[in-house]
């Protein structure tokens, strides 16, 4: 039997949070190693750990995974996450990617300097609301199915749920004008493996403390 996967980064949800949630959503556990110090990071470099020198970097089935979305990829994959052929796996990193970016842009916004915050938050939020948001809403009424792609559970429910939740974060108003994205998030919410995971206690990141 595989020893469960072993997550290296720092002590925050950064680029591995998507990670944490699509293991969580499989249901699968895993330990992590914080990176707390720049020996730590010298350590897995020296020993060749690294491919690029740089973090995420996911052990898992003999593999030593580095950059985001190869690691998520495999997951995806090895837990059939990631659609039933080469049509809906087009429109599952389609919609990943929408994801990717609005989430990218909610980081930017954490890790900037304070005096351009305000500024990062506000296009957050006109960029979500007139853009991201509207666009997945349009797409679950187009079929009328509980999930985004195949009638059935993958990767990119679990991406846009993650998402959503930031964007409450900052506006817990920026959902209200979009009830399909609303009943989405509570149905994702309340799959076993998911609601485990928003338990406190659980292995999912708070957010970031500015200071």
């Amino acid at each position: 039997m595989a020893g469960k996967p072993v997550l290296h980064y720092f002590n925050g949800r950064g680029r591995m949070e998507g990670i944490r949630w699509l293991l969580a959503a499989a249901g699968v556990e895993f330990e992590e190693k914080f990176i707390e110090a720049p020996a730590d990071m010298e350590k897995l470099i020296k020993d060749g750990s690294l491919m690029f020198q740089q973090v995420p970097m996911v052990e898992i089935d003999g593999m030593k995974l580095v950059q985001t979305r190869a690691i998520l990829n495999y997951i995806a994959t090895k837990y059939d996450l990631y659609g039933k052929d080469a049509k809906e796996r087009a429109l599952i990193d389609m919609y990943t990617e929408g994801i990717v970016d609005l989430t990218e842009m909610i980081l930017q916004s954490v890790i900037c300097p304070a005096d351009q915050r305000e500024a990062k938050i506000t296009l957050v939020k006109e960029k979500s609301k007139n853009r991201y948001l509207p666009a997945f809403e349009k797409v679950l009424k187009s079929h009328g199915q509980d999930y985004l792609v195949g009638n059935r559970l993958t990767r990119v429910d679990i991406h846009l749920l993650e998402v959503l939740l930031y964007v409450e974060e900052i506006d817990s108003s920026l959902l209200a004008p979009f009830p399909l994205l609303k009943a989405l998030k509570s149905r994702i919410s309340s799959l076993p493996n998911v609601k485990k995971f928003l338990q406190p206690g659980s292995q999912r990141k708070p957010p970031h403390d500015p200071k």
